[in-house]
């Protein structure tokens, strides 16, 4: 049966994804250092708001409140034993919001790293990855996600791990990887080496491709290193809105909803065809972003100049291919915000 992410890429071409998670609940008044997973029980109320909001702005699909859900960041929280509980809760809240819309909406199952590094450079085993994604798939399967977003990731063997995890769910999926790092992920893949790793999975993403990063202009090119290699899958851009600066004791992003409305365009131009923000992506961006993509017919591939003209310079010379190897992997890893 063909899935509603497919559907709606006949239908209309492209679809619009949602905006940033982190940075909108922290609007709503979460603090630093508290999961936002809990809220899904405890504040149920402001994650319908968070779903909502980028549903009438216009999303097609929206990720679900559960970045940070598996095993390994819930224990932070000494929340471990809740994994499904709070996945399901994150799905469901989605299910009812998606539901109520006169038009199809699909409720994306958020997956994120697990927070630590695997063998053989860090301690987590491959088993033990593939045990966290699978729960936390099962959960959100259980709540009535439509499909799984495994996003942020750096590590190959990550990416795999979350594959087989879901797999073994007997769920559909997406996956992105973050190339902030010179055009390399943070641990060393490169756009290239996404494209082929992808190709070789046996339980196959629907779609795949980048998010987060440094910002919007970087994630551009990274998209555009996809598009070179011609894959069979639709390609993913979910850009930061902007790049981030502290303003009166608090992270902002500088990227206005106009400024989002060129980098959706860009990125259809660019080959992507399911399209959102990250970071710093309000429902305003996605408004601007729906009204964008709406209007225009797609368009010639933009150039590197272009993309840096429009959208703000690269952050670094190089992409990350090629004989300009970039800079070593480091071990650490990010919430989505």
């Amino acid at each position: 049966m063909t899935h509603k992410i497919n559907q709606l890429l006949e239908s209309q071409g492209w679809l619009l994804a949602d905006g940033a998670t982190g940075t909108n609940l922290f609007n709503m008044g979460l603090e630093a250092g508290e999961a936002p997973e809990l809220w899904n029980d405890q504040q149920p109320d402001k994650i319908t708001a968070l779903y909502k909001s980028s549903v009438d702005a216009g999303s097609d699909l929206f990720l679900t409140n559960s970045f940070g859900g598996n095993y390994s960041r819930l224990k932070l929280h000494n929340a471990q034993t809740r994994v499904r509980e709070l996945n399901r809760i994150a799905a469901e809240i989605g299910r009812e919001v998606a539901d109520k819309m006169d038009r199809l909406v699909i409720v994306a199952g958020s997956m994120g790293p697990t927070g630590e590094i695997m063998q053989p450079v860090g301690t987590l085993s491959h088993a033990s990855a593939v045990e966290m994604f699978h729960e936390q798939a099962e959960g959100l399967k259980e709540g009535g996600a439509d499909v799984l977003w495994v996003e942020t990731l750096s590590a190959r063997e990550e990416f795999l791990a979350a594959a087989e995890g879901i797999a073994l769910a007997g769920m559909p999926w997406c996956g992105t990887m973050s190339f902030d790092t010179a055009g390399r992920t943070m641990m060393g893949l490169t756009s290239t080496d996404m494209v082929k790793m992808v190709a070789k999975i046996g339980n196959a993403p629907l779609a795949f491709g980048a998010n987060c990063g440094v910002g919007a202009s970087d994630l551009l090119r990274t998209l555009m290193g996809f598009a070179e290699e011609n894959p069979a899958l639709p390609l993913i851009s979910k850009g930061n809105a902007g790049i981030p600066k502290y303003v009166d004791g608090h992270i902002h992003y500088d990227g206005t909803p106009e400024l989002m409305a060129e980098y959706a365009l860009m990125a259809r131009n660019t080959g992507a065809s399911i399209i959102g923000g990250c970071c710093g992506t309000m429902p305003e961006h996605l408004s601007a972003m729906r009204a964008a993509l709406e209007s225009h017919v797609k368009g010639d591939k933009p150039s590197l100049g272009e993309i840096a003209a429009k959208i703000g310079p690269f952050s670094s010379e190089f992409d990350g291919t090629g004989e300009n190897s970039g800079p070593k992997p480091r071990e650490k890893r990010r919430r989505r915000r």
